[in-house]
């Protein structure tokens, strides 16, 4: 795996898993529709080449409309893609959507893995992501993620022993081209400093 860093850009050439091909295949859906998303968490750290299982990807996408959302499950179903629970889009959106739940969507006859797909809870942190994403060209193709100095503290927030894992994985691999002063914002912000110089330092 080879990546280069530079202006808050990621240049990132590596051989595809299974993972990646369907974050591909969703993320062009909501690109297609102009739907504002960012990936976070588990599936950043197996992005940079952690090896571990993984059974869902997460992603926040921006506040839309019913109307925009039954739009968007539309075209996901034309790309084979289904959700999980509920099998409707106005029940999708009145009752998990807007009551802070995510929705699974999955390839259709699987169940995993899939895609949680989530709107931003109040606090500031989600906002924030989705307006601070970094874009990834994987293999040419774009994504956007969170950025890594806000991964690894809520990872270490997270804090079981594989996100601890995925923390120091990220940590290594990026810690000469990280924004310290943010880096240390966030771990101020989840007060996780002390586990920062614990596992990391």
């Amino acid at each position: 795996m080879e990546f280069k860093m530079s202006r808050g850009r990621i240049k990132l050439d590596k051989k595809l898993n299974d993972l990646d091909e369907l974050v591909i295949d969703f993320v062009k859906v909501l690109d297609r529709n102009r739907i504002k998303y960012v990936l976070v968490s588990g599936y950043v750290s197996i992005l940079f080449g952690r090896s571990r299982s993984s059974e869902d990807v997460d992603i926040i996408v921006k506040k839309i409309s019913k109307k925009r959302f039954a739009t968007l499950w539309k075209a996901l179903a034309k790309r084979d893609f289904h959700c999980i629970v509920p099998d409707n889009s106005e029940s999708a959106y009145e009752n998990y959507l807007t009551k802070r739940t995510s929705l699974k969507f999955s390839r259709k006859g699987r169940f995993m893995p899939s895609v949680e797909f989530k709107f931003p809870k109040v606090q500031e942190i989600d906002n924030w992501v989705l307006d601070n994403s970094v874009k990834v060209f994987l293999n040419g193709r774009a994504l956007r993620i969170s950025p890594i100095e806000l991964q690894i503290p809520y990872k270490l927030y997270l804090a079981s022993e594989k996100d601890i894992e995925d923390a120091r994985h990220l940590y290594q691999l990026f810690k000469e081209k990280l924004n310290q002063k943010l880096l240390k914002q966030f771990l101020v912000k989840l007060d996780k400093e002390d586990d920062f110089n614990k596992y990391l330092a």
